[in-house]
């Protein structure tokens, strides 16, 4: 067996800046090694795109969280129903039933219908920006698009999107302290809390909004709805916002490629595909349990051990991507994982393409000239542990 990975693998500023360098290094010597993430658990890393394509479909590797996620159990707490009673945490037939729940809000045609308010909210937010000549792309644009599109599916108010960016970002940050335990334990009670008044208050007043919908299916129950809307929340913005910050960033550092998008807007859909592949916004998927001993690429896994599945390394593979490393908004053959594949293929994959073209192809249309305010070396990564992958900050002048 190849040697144990150490914990700090994942963790440290320099892999989260380019963690496929390091990915690359990994793939010669195998397609799957033992980890120590989380520190102490048996836990292995998939990092080939054919063996991590069918991983995220093997139904001997469970999602099921409260019968094998004892780990997470212990540092989340009771209160922290993000890591239970939803979609993402469940195999069949629960997750088929919550799926489907919540899955003809986000088919492609109720997604499309979106398109005139996602594009009002893209130029209202650029008409913010524009005679500045420069602004902060995260917090003045890649942010806010997408938390507004999902409050307002939701039915949340305005005044409550900053308070959960705050929440949702420590969600989805592993916390290995005592410290960062209770910052998180706060989060997951006061986001519980703000939704059971909302579900409170949309089954005295109905509205039109999703919240309003949920709260009124017979197929869920409490725990489950709680659980559901939180993850709709935070999987509803935390992805797109890396996906838009992420796909523009590319385009600066290959001006090849971002001339080429201005003079052919119609490539938007293979480019928002390779944004996608390219530097994707999830950097690993949400872990799998060996629900029975399985041998993956010649590994022996045992059963109850945590199975990690780099997307971005398999977006990176040559044996099934030519010149992985180099950015081509006309690459056809896009075969990127970005979204899963399988059961838990992503749900709001729909929108999040929407809102990724909607995006770039008006900033490049509306903001001429764009380029970075800053150094290359100056720009600093969310620590890649956290899953999902995207900037802290990106200054931009136009």
């Amino acid at each position: 067996m190849p040697e144990k990975l150490p914990f700090e693998f994942l963790f440290t500023p320099e892999f989260s800046r380019d963690p496929y360098a390091s990915y690359d290094k990994l793939r010669e010597s195998g397609p799957v090694h033992p980890i120590d993430f989380p520190p102490g658990m048996n836990a292995f890393l998939v990092v080939d795109h054919e063996l991590g394509r069918a991983a995220l479909n093997d139904p001997r590797l469970s999602k099921d969280i409260s019968a094998f996620g004892a780990y997470f159990r212990q540092f989340a707490g009771d209160d922290d129903i993000l890591f239970q009673s939803n979609m993402l945490q469940v195999d069949p037939p629960d997750h088929t039933r919550l799926r489907r729940v919540v899955a003809k809000d986000f088919t492609p045609r109720r997604v499309e219908a979106l398109r005139p308010r996602v594009q009002e909210i893209t130029d209202e937010l650029i008409d913010a920006m524009e005679m500045n000549g420069k602004a902060e792309l995260i917090d003045e644009f890649a942010f806010p698009l997408p938390i507004i599109v999902i409050c307002e599916l939701l039915g949340v108010p305005a005044e409550a999107r900053e308070q959960f960016r705050e929440w949702s970002g420590l969600l989805v940050t592993p916390a290995f302290d005592q410290e960062g335990t209770a910052r998180r334990r706060g989060a997951a009670r006061n986001i519980n809390a703000y939704f059971a008044d909302l579900i409170a208050e949309r089954r005295a007043q109905p509205r039109d909004d999703l919240v309003t919908a949920l709260a009124g299916s017979d197929e869920l129950d409490e725990r489950e709805l709680l659980s559901t809307l939180t993850l709709l929340l935070i999987a509803g913005h935390e992805t797109t916002v890396n996906l838009i910050g992420n796909g523009v960033l590319a385009l600066l550092r290959n001006p090849d490629q971002l001339a080429l998008l201005r003079g052919e807007p119609e490539l938007l859909p293979s480019a928002v595909e390779e944004f996608l592949r390219f530097d994707g916004p999830v950097e690993r998927s949400t872990p799998r349990f060996a629900a029975e001993d399985v041998e993956l690429g010649g590994l022996a896994i045992p059963r109850g051990a945590m199975v990690h599945i780099s997307l971005g390394a398999a977006a990176h593979d040559p044996a099934v991507t030519s010149l992985p490393h180099e950015l081509d908004i006309t690459r056809q053959d896009n075969r990127h994982l970005a979204f899963g594949h399988g059961v838990h293929f992503c749900l709001g994959a729909p929108l999040a393409r929407l809102e990724g073209r909607i995006a770039v192809g008006t900033l490049l249309a509306r903001l001429p000239g764009l380029e970075l305010d800053c150094a290359d070396e100056e720009l600093t990564w969310r620590l890649t542990g956290s899953v999902v992958r995207g900037l802290t900050r990106l200054p931009v002048r136009f």
